[in-house]
């Protein structure tokens, strides 16, 4: 029991810390470099830790661009205000990125412009025969250590890992939470201690501040993880933050 329990938690925060980190802030955002050896390292990472829901980062990156341009309007990819409920909302971002990752949508140019690709890496890492070669091995797993059934509940959401977390942020995070700043759009801070989505859930911060490698730092209790593991990757060498300004609560109080 505790095996399947272990995995599970392990999957999330494994497969969330490369999807922010790699996907996010890099392919989409550019708020740190890395050389192009060290970029195709992190393309494997991503696709041994996220498994059968690989994400392309730049089917990612590119459908991630276009929510900040187009945020909660019509052509946002993904937003609550236009979307009924989370299960349209995840249907219709799956659609959008899936057209993008796939190249039967071809973006405008400052959508795709910087965006980290290895077009043959994606289409082996997103074939069904990589996915079903994850899935397999997550279910064999659970039939040896899951002793009671309800362990395996759990088991689509680790088929589903990337798409859901997600859809925890761009659902609920853009309908609860706090603002440190009044922004074009309803994002929000969903959690004011982020240690479930690793930093993903300032949102309102992110949104004000894209390019920031640290999403949270604006007030005392904002605790972005996964840019105190930035910070230590780029003191080693393996990447190289982008210079960029401490944003305070004292600083957005002066300006309001």
């Amino acid at each position: 029991m505790k095996e399947v329990l272990i995995f599970f938690v392990a999957h999330w925060y494994l497969s969330l810390f490369f999807q922010t980190f790699f996907l996010h802030r890099y392919a989409a955002h550019k708020a740190f470099t890395m050389n192009k050896f060290t970029e195709k390292v992190f393309f494997v990472l991503t696709w041994i830790f996220q498994g059968s829901n690989y994400l392309s980062p730049f089917g990612y990156g590119v459908m991630h661009r276009m929510h900040h341009a187009y945020a909660d309007t019509e052509n946002d990819p993904h937003s609550p205000k236009y979307d009924e409920t989370i299960w349209k909302m995840m249907w219709k971002t799956k659609t959008i990125y899936s057209d993008i990752a796939s190249g039967r949508v071809v973006p405008e140019a400052r959508f795709t412009e910087g965006v980290a690709r290895w077009d043959a890496f994606d289409k082996f890492a997103r074939s069904w025969p990589s996915r079903l070669f994850w899935g397999t091995l997550y279910f064999l797993f659970y039939l040896k250590f899951a002793t009671v059934w309800y362990l395996w509940i759990l088991l689509p959401i680790q088929f589903l890992m990337s798409p859901v977390h997600g859809a925890i942020i761009n659902w609920f995070a853009h309908k609860y939470g706090y603002r440190n700043f009044e922004v074009g759009d309803t994002s929000r801070n969903f959690l004011p201690v982020d240690v479930l989505m690793m930093g993903e859930s300032y949102h309102n911060n992110h949104h004000k501040h894209g390019s920031r490698a640290n999403f949270g730092g604006v007030r005392w209790h904002e605790l972005d993880p996964t840019y105190l593991v930035i910070r230590i990757l780029d003191k080693v060498g393996v990447i190289r933050l982008v210079a960029q300004k401490h944003i305070s609560i004292e600083r957005v109080q002066k300006a309001a």
